[in-house]
C-alpha cells in the first residue's frame, strides 16, 4: 500500500456522490448575466483537495472528487437552469486549462479504483454530449491554456473547442509516450469518430507528447478555432451568445431544485424513499428493490413542475443513479445484483404516459426522460451480474421493464407465491417506450439488442404493448430467461445465484460486456466496450503499473523499463 492508495487493509474508503454548489472545492458555476442564456463552468482545482491523501492536484489535474463535482454541475444545469442554452467550459488558472488525471493518484491507486475512475469520468463526458445533443445546452470548451490528456478529453466532450493563440498553449494526448497507457476517457475514439481527424494524423498526435497548437491544431481538426489573446474574452462571449441563440432548448417553467437525497445506511442496507438495497456479503450479492408509484398521477404539467424533484420518475431515478454509483465504487465484492420492483403496472404506466405526452414540448419532462436513459446506460456498463426476478406484486412495465431487459437474465414466477390461489400472478407489460425511447450505447433499444437480427420478432412484440403478459406467455415471447413454477422457484433461484457466485469475476465481466453490446458499434459503445477493455488490460501490465513502469517512474527523471514483447 502507498500513501495515495484509496484502500486500506480494513476495506475501501467510502465514496459518496453527494455534491451541491456550496460544497464545490474545484469548480465554479457562473450564470452569465451579461450574455443571457449562457453559463461559465470554471475549473480551478484546489491542490490540497484530493479525494484521498497522498497526492497534490497540481496544474489543474483532477481525481474522482473533481469529476464528481463536474457531474453535479452537469445535472444542475439541466434541471435547475433551463434558461441556460450555452455552457462555456474554461479554466481559472492562467495559461493552463487542465493537465488531465492526476498521475500520482493513478500510479498509487489499485486497479479497481483506476477502472471505476475512468468509467465514471467517461459517463460524465457522455452526459455533457447528451446535454448538447438532447437538451439544447451546447457546451463550448474555451481553452485558455494547455489542455493535456484528460484535460483535452474534457474538451473533446464539448461541441466546439476554442484554443487561445499565445504561442505556447497546445492540446495533447501524451498518455502513450509518457505514461505507457491509453487516454482513458475516450480520447482516441473521439479524435477520430467525433473530430474526424485522419487516422494517420491521429497516430502522430497520440505519440507526440507536446501536442499541437495554433493553425496546425485547426488544420488537423483538433480544435475548431484559435483566437488571439487580445480578443479572447470578446470572441468566447460571441461564440457562446451565438450558440445560445441557435439552441433547441424546449420551453417550460422555471428550474427546479435538486435537494439532498434522503438516504439511510446500515452495514447491510442502503435505503431511499423509492429504492432499497439489501447487502448480503456472505453470498456476495445485493438485492435491489424499486418501488413503483403509489397512485397520485399528476393531472397537469404544472403539477409536475410543482412536485419538482419529488415527482416519482425523477425521484426514483436520482435514487437509483446514486445507488449504482455507491455500490459500484464501494462494494467491489458484491458481484451479483438482483433487481426487483414492487407496485402496480397500471400506476407505473400512468406516470409513463405523462412523460410520453409532454417530453417533446416541455424541457423538464424531456430532462427526466433523458436522465432515466442515462441511468439505464450506467447499469449497462456496470461490471456486475444483473439478475431480474419478476414475481407477483412486481411492476415491470414500460420504462421499469427496461430495468429487467438491462439484466443478463430474467426469471419470472409462473403461478402465485406459496400456493396463494387468491393472489395475482406475476405480470409484465410492454409499452411504446420499450422500442427506442431509452437506447443503449450502441444505439439499439434493449429489445432490438435482445433479438438482434430478428426484426420480425421485435415487430411482433410491438403489437403486444399495453396488455398484461403472464409468465408462460412471457417465456414463449422470449421476454424472460425462465419461468419456474412456485414449487421450483426458490430452489431454481438459489441454485442459479450460487452457480453465478462460483464463477471467475474477471471472466464474468468480460462475458457480460460482450453479450450486452451486440450489433453495431457507435462512438459511445467503442469507448465503453473496446477502449475500456484495452485500457483495463494495459493498466495491470508491468509496463504501465509495475515498479519500473511508466506510471511509477513518471516525474522521477528515470525512463520506464519496458518489456519489449508484443502480447
Amino acid at each position: 500500500m502507498t500513501d495515495a492508495d484509496p484502500t486500506t487493509e480494513e476495506g475501501s474508503v467510502v465514496v459518496d456522490f453527494d455534491r451541491d454548489p456550496g460544497s464545490y472545492r474545484h469548480w465554479r458555476l457562473e450564470i452569465d448575466e451579461e450574455t443571457p442564456g449562457t453559463a461559465r463552468v470554471v475549473l480551478d482545482v484546489d491542490e490540497a483537495g484530493g479525494l484521498v491523501p497522498g497526492y497534490e492536484l497540481k496544474m489543474n489535474s483532477y481525481d474522482l472528487g473533481v469529476d464528481i463535482e463536474l457531474y453535479d454541475i452537469v445535472q444542475r444545469l439541466r434541471f435547475s437552469h433551463p434558461e441556460v442554452r450555452a455552457v462555456v467550459l474554461t479554466s481559472g488558472k492562467d495559461r493552463n486549462f487542465c493537465a488531465g488525471a492526476n498521475i500520482r493518484m493513478l500510479a498509487g491507486s489499485p486497479h479497481p479504483w483506476k477502472v471505476n475512475f475512468c468509467k465514471f469520468t467517461n459517463e460524465t463526458r457522455a452526459a455533457i454530449e447528451d446535454a448538447t445533443a438532447h437538451s439544447g445546452q451546447t457546451w463550448i470548451a474555451a481553452l485558455n491554456g494547455t489542455a493535456a490528456g484528460g484535460g483535452y478529453e474534457m474538451a473533446l466532450a464539448c461541441e466546439r473547442i476554442l484554443l487561445i493563440d499565445d504561442n505556447s498553449s497546445t492540446v495533447a494526448l501524451p498518455e502513450v509516450p509518457l505514461l505507457g497507457v491509453l487516454p482513458g476517457t475516450g480520447g482516441l475514439t473521439r479524435v477520430t469518430d467525433k473530430r474526424r481527424v485522419r487516422k494517420d494524423r491521429a497516430d502522430v498526435f497520440a505519440t507526440k507528447s507536446e501536442g499541437f497548437g495554433g493553425k496546425q491544431a485547426v488544420e488537423w481538426r483538433l480544435v475548431d478555432e484559435v483566437i488571439p489573446k487580445r480578443r479572447w474574452d470578446e470572441t468566447v462571449a460571441e461564440r457562446a451568445a451565438s450558440a445560445a441563440a441557435e439552441s433547441s432548448r424546449l420551453p417550460g417553467g422555471p428550474g427546479i431544485d435538486l435537494p439532498p437525497l434522503s438516504r439511510t445506511e446500515a452495514a447491510d442496507r442502503i435505503s431511499y424513499t423509492h429504492v432499497h438495497a439489501d447487502l448480503d456479503r456472505e453470498r456476495g450479492l445485493v438485492e435491489i428493490t424499486i418501488d413503483g408509484p403509489d397512485g397520485g398521477v399528476p393531472e397537469s404539467i404544472e403539477r409536475v413542475r410543482e412536485l419538482g424533484a419529488a415527482f416519482w420518475p425523477l425521484a426514483m431515478t436520482r435514487e437509483l443513479d446514486d445507488l449504482i454509483l455507491r455500490l459500484r465504487t464501494n462494494e467491489l465484492e458484491l458481484g451479483t445484483w438482483v433487481i426487483r420492483t414492487r407496485g402496480d403496472v397500471e400506476d407505473a404506466l400512468a406516470f409513463e404516459r405523462v412523460i410520453a405526452e409532454h417530453s417533446g414540448d416541455d424541457w423538464l419532462v424531456n430532462e427526466i426522460r433523458r436522465y432515466f436513459a442515462r441511468t439505464l446506460k450506467r447499469l449497462d456498463v456496470t461490471s456486475r451480474s444483473l439478475i431480474a426476478l419478476i414475481e407477483p406484486g412486481s411492476c415491470f412495465a414500460g420504462a421499469l421493464l427496461e430495468l429487467a431487459l438491462a439484466c443478463d437474465r430474467q426469471y419470472m414466477l409462473d403461478g402465485t407465491i406459496d400456493g396463494d390461489e387468491q393472489g395475482d400472478e406475476a405480470q409484465l407489460m410492454l409499452s411504446a417506450s420499450n422500442f427506442g425511447t431509452f437506447p443503449m450505447g450502441n444505439g439499439l433499444s434493449r429489445l432490438a439488442s435482445r433479438f438482434y437480427g430478428d426484426d420480425d420478432h421485435v415487430a411482433k412484440l410491438r403489437q403486444e404493448t399495453g396488455r398484461r403478459i403472464e409468465a408462460g406467455e412471457a417465456l414463449d415471447l422470449g421476454l424472460v430467461t425462465d419461468a419456474p413454477d412456485d414449487i421450483d422457484w426458490d430452489d431454481e433461484v438459489r441454485i442459479m445465484l450460487e452457480e453465478r457466485a462460483s464463477l471467475s469475476p474477471d471472466a464474468l465481466t468480460g462475458m457480460e460486456a460482450n453479450h450486452r453490446f451486440v450489433g453495431p458499434e457507435t462512438m459511445e459503445s467503442r469507448i465503453f466496450s473496446r477502449l475500456t477493455a484495452w485500457q483495463n488490460w494495459i493498466f495491470v501490465r508491468p509496463n504501465a503499473s509495475g515498479p519500473e513502469g511508466a506510471l511509477r517512474r513518471y516525474g522521477t527523471g528515470r525512463r520506464a523499463d519496458f518489456d519489449r514483447k508484443r502480447v
